[in-house]
């Protein structure tokens, strides 16, 4: 969701700010703004639009200062205008705010407020914060007046807050959305997410929920919404700063794309053992003999996870040999789900803050579940609250597309299924050497299939005018097929659906016409047969077929028309095929939003981690 920076140190704050914004514009793209301090007060910048409309204005009417704020914003309250645009003010212009979430109760506050003599300005639940501060603010500090406001506040949001009547201090908060806090050289800075500030510094530390953290020139002291002192630990970031740029790709997602097999050779690294045929996670903290009592799995996760969640189910009830759910973390939270005696629950997330997930995470742990985080940040919420994590290794993901990351969760999904069967001894020894040996050759394997998919390119320019498109997969691949659409819908605009293709017959036959592209998955696995006969159903209809198979094929070509294309990717294994399916998905989707003019690394309405409901 939204974007916060902040900094104090002896940089010129204006440069620090603006590339802190830049680097997290995957998180905001409605308005941007600016708060500096000097000793004439607070000065701001603000413009609706990208961030470079921001970077225009303080161009043609520079500000600087001693330390400050900035915000780039994801509409929730209010419309993208340079009026509703962060940092906001108290009525006396001496305090600003900016913030990332959703203060429920703000209207009752905002009334409350107005009947006391504020003057309100924005559509935004933001400002109230500002003046409920203003209000409480006495001569105890800034951070005591927010500790007041804290209190009357409803819902999950993070804050970070400036005043010149307590000068050279930045306080920030968190009570959902994260915060994390960077500690440089006689320097520090608070961001919504390690990407802004990775240029300055790789030491950091992350605020838990209903945690603060005031910041000034000297240090950061950490406490709790009540003032108590709070023990943090600092983390090293291992991510290279130059990996977070595009490294020559016109866009991140491209990059990013280009990307997995590397991501995938870093999800194995030091967890396998092809001589000694054995899965190492060493971050589960769950032994094995409490594996082999689970009775039952819960995979809970949001969009392009969830799909990985749906392939994950796959995977450990053909391996491990355990019955599966797989919920959307939006819908588990509210069911309120039956969780059995012995039970595990897997939640996977990017980001480790997702909103949903994080409530599911709770739920299932009040209710006695067994958890483990699959998650790509190290210290996120999820890392410290599951029991057990497994780390993907996919690095910095800016496009707003997921990518390496789903990909990095099948692989880590992978180890983890097998790790099951390991010790629940449902795999002899030489099967689960022989799923390690393959699963070894998934970097080299993806590596062929991006050079395999430079024929997407072709696909994309025959049918990026066309309206709807229909995705159908079998078994471990229909979650694919379902990632594929999504894929498409984010970044080109264009309505697409994934279904089972057994599923295609009771009503989405009905769609099918001259002007329906249809993606079939058909890999050379135990049900190819099967989607040889939905291929033969959808042509029958006047449908142009795109069918991703395995390589080498002399079934499935002579079947296709000149209407039709093929794109063949390298052979695996039938529960590896998910991965390889992936990649031809993927460049399809990003070649179609070129050729169609989107923005692919900013599609709209859409942020890359969504930090509230």
């Amino acid at each position: 969701m939204c974007g916060i920076i902040g900094y104090i140190g002896s940089k010129p704050v204006v440069p620090v700010l603006l590339d802190g914004l830049r680097r997290m514009e995957y998180r905001g793209y409605d308005s941007a703004g600016v708060a500096v301090v000097s000793p004439e007060g607070i000065a701001l910048r603000r413009s609706a639009g990208k961030l470079v409309n921001l970077e225009n204005a303080i161009r043609t009417d520079p500000v600087d200062g001693l330390y400050g704020v900035g915000h780039t914003r994801w509409a929730t309250h209010g419309r993208p205008t340079e009026e509703n645009a962060h940092p906001h003010r108290d009525c006396t212009g001496r305090i600003v705010v900016v913030h990332n979430g959703i203060i429920e109760n703000y209207l009752e506050l905002k009334e409350e407020l107005q009947a006391q003599g504020h003057t309100f300005r924005t559509e935004t639940d933001t400002e109230i914060v500002a003046h409920l501060v203003e209000r409480e603010m006495k001569s105890d500090g800034l951070e005591s007046a927010v500790r007041r406001a804290l209190a009357l506040m409803r819902g999950m949001f993070a804050l970070v807050l400036v005043s010149v009547d307590d000068p050279e201090k930045i306080v920030a908060v968190r009570n959902g959305p994260p915060i994390v806090v960077g500690l440089g050289d006689d320097e520090f800075f608070v961001a919504s997410d390690i990407p802004a500030i990775l240029a300055h510094t790789r030491d950091v530390v992350f605020l838990g929920d209903e945690e603060m953290a005031v910041i000034t020139r000297s240090g950061v002291t950490f406490t709790d919404f009540a003032g108590r002192a709070v023990s943090k630990t600092t983390q090293r970031v291992m991510w290279d700063p130059i990996a977070a740029e595009k490294g020559g790709h016109k866009h991140f997602m491209l990059k990013e794309i280009h990307e997995q097999p590397t991501a995938a050779r870093d999800t194995m690294l030091g967890r396998v053992s092809l001589d000694r045929g054995r899965i190492f996670l060493d971050d589960l903290n769950i032994p094995d003999d409490a594996f082999r009592t689970f009775e039952k799995v819960s995979i809970v996760a949001c969009g392009t996870s969830w799909h990985a969640g749906l392939v994950g189910k796959y995977l450990i009830e053909a391996l491990a040999k355990l019955p599966v759910e797989v919920d959307y973390g939006s819908e588990y939270r509210y069911r309120s789900p039956i969780v059995a005696p012995h039970e595990l629950t897997i939640v996977i997330t990017q980001s480790g803050e997702t909103a949903d997930t994080l409530a599911a995470l709770r739920e299932a742990r009040r209710k006695g579940a067994r958890t483990i985080a699959i998650c790509n940040v190290v210290g996120s919420m999820a890392t410290r609250e599951a029991e057990g994590t497994v780390y993907t290794h996919a690095g910095p993901e800016i496009g707003v597309a997921s990518t390496k990351a789903f990909t990095s969760q099948l692989v880590a999904l992978q180890l983890l299924a097998l790790h099951l069967a390991q010790a629940r001894a449902t795999l002899e020894p030489a099967d689960i050497r022989r799923h390690i040996g393959e699963l070894l050759k998934i970097p080299q394997v993806l590596e062929q299939a991006i050079k395999a998919s430079a024929a997407t390119e072709k696909v994309a320019e025959r049918f990026y005018t066309r309206s709807d498109f229909l995705f159908l997969g079998r078994g471990i691949n229909y979650p694919i097929a379902l990632e594929g659409a999504l894929k498409l819908k984010e970044i080109s605009y264009i309505h697409a659906e994934g279904y089972p293709a057994g599923e295609m017959k009771h009503g989405p036959i009905a769609l099918i016409d001259e002007q329906m592209p249809i993606v079939a998955l058909a890999p050379h696995d135990h049900v190819f047969e099967k989607m040889l006969g939905n291929i033969q159903e959808a042509k029958a209809r006047g449908g142009s077929v795109i069918a991703v198979t395995t390589e080498g094929d002399t079934r499935l070509a002579p079947m296709l028309g000149s209407d039709d294309m093929m794109l063949p990717m390298p052979a695996t294994t039938p529960l590896l095929t998910p991965i390889v399916m992936t990649i031809p998905l993927q460049l399809l989707a990003y070649h179609i939003a070129v050729t169609r003019g989107c923005d692919v690394d900013q599609p709209r309405n859409l942020a890359k981690s969504v930090t509230v409901e």
